[in-house]
């Protein structure tokens, strides 16, 4: 018969382990854009948490694909993640960078958080129309596809459904206000949860 402390020491083993600790890449729509740091939804994300498990925001305003590939080498190396969530494109695509350009970064991305032995969430990113048809198509297409392709989950972009919503934009259109940032964690927890406990 096994004892207490042997019975407790299996489920420890057989129940799924939390991530101690995600890293978050991305843009100003992470970056708490505008406001101050505590009011964006990566700390939002690391309040609900708790204490037990840490949330590292590495997200700089303005960021592209190509400039969080120059730097995930070295957040890997400094925390260690258990999870890391690639929140990246939409600075190269308002830029109009090449489809198959920002495809490979954002595969670079996911290579490298895959072989650090994180667990790899990518969120869908979409355009404005006005960048016409062809190219938003042609964009959006790209993240499926990757998520497909190297077996990661594909999380839901946080702004659908807010952008026609009073209050929830900045004037510029394309920030989301403070209002905005617990309604962004809504709408990402779902798809975020499981990959928190795999």
């Amino acid at each position: 018969m096994l004892s207490a402390a042997a019975m407790l020491a299996a489920m420890i083993i057989a129940a799924p382990a939390a991530a101690a600790t995600v890293l978050v890449i991305g843009d100003s729509l992470s970056d708490a854009y505008n406001m101050p740091r505590e009011a964006g939804w990566a700390h939002l994300l690391s309040e609900r948490l708790g204490e037990d498990r840490r949330v590292i925001n590495a997200s700089i305003s303005g960021e592209t694909t190509a400039g969080g590939l120059s730097r995930l080498a070295g957040l890997l190396a400094d925390f260690e993640p258990d999870v890391l969530l690639i929140i990246l494109g939409g600075n190269d695509g308002l830029r109009a960078l090449a489809p198959r350009q920002i495809e490979q970064n954002l595969a670079a991305l996911i290579e490298k958080g895959k072989g650090s032995g994180a667990r790899v969430g990518l969120m869908q990113i979409r355009m404005p129309p006005n960048l016409g048809p062809a190219y938003v198509s042609r964009f959006e297409a790209i993240y499926p596809r990757l998520a497909e392709a190297h077996g990661v989950t594909l999380l839901p972009f946080f702004l659908d459904d807010l952008f026609d919503q009073p209050g929830m934009m900045m004037q510029d259109g394309i920030h989301p206000t403070i209002e905005a940032q617990p309604l962004m964690l809504e709408r990402l927890w779902p798809a975020l949860e499981p990959l928190l406990v795999e």
